[in-house]
């Protein structure tokens, strides 16, 4: 969340924002928080797509979004299926 908000600052800073969502896919890992980590995968990749980072994005939602069997018409199963294809 924090990521989120300093993207959306009239002063944007990407570099912290970057370093937050990164920790945050990092700290879900470390809890096996499969869906958090989903969500802050699909920020961090939004904000590489936007960079111009695209393979990098894209293989890391495509890890992360690989892992689930189930639950695909949940908002952020969409959201991230919906980026993938974005980034394909």
């Amino acid at each position: 969340m924090k990521g989120e908000l300093l993207l959306i600052q009239s002063d944007p800073d990407e570099q912290h924002a970057e370093a937050c969502f990164q920790q945050a896919v990092e700290v879900a890992r470390r809890q096996s928080a499969k869906y958090k980590e989903l969500q802050a995968a699909v920020s961090l990749s939004r904000l590489w797509q936007a960079q111009g980072k695209k393979e990098e994005a894209r293989s890391l939602i495509s890890e992360i979004y690989g892992w689930f069997i189930e639950g695909f018409d949940t908002k952020d199963l969409i959201e991230a299926k919906a980026l993938l294809d974005e980034l394909s």
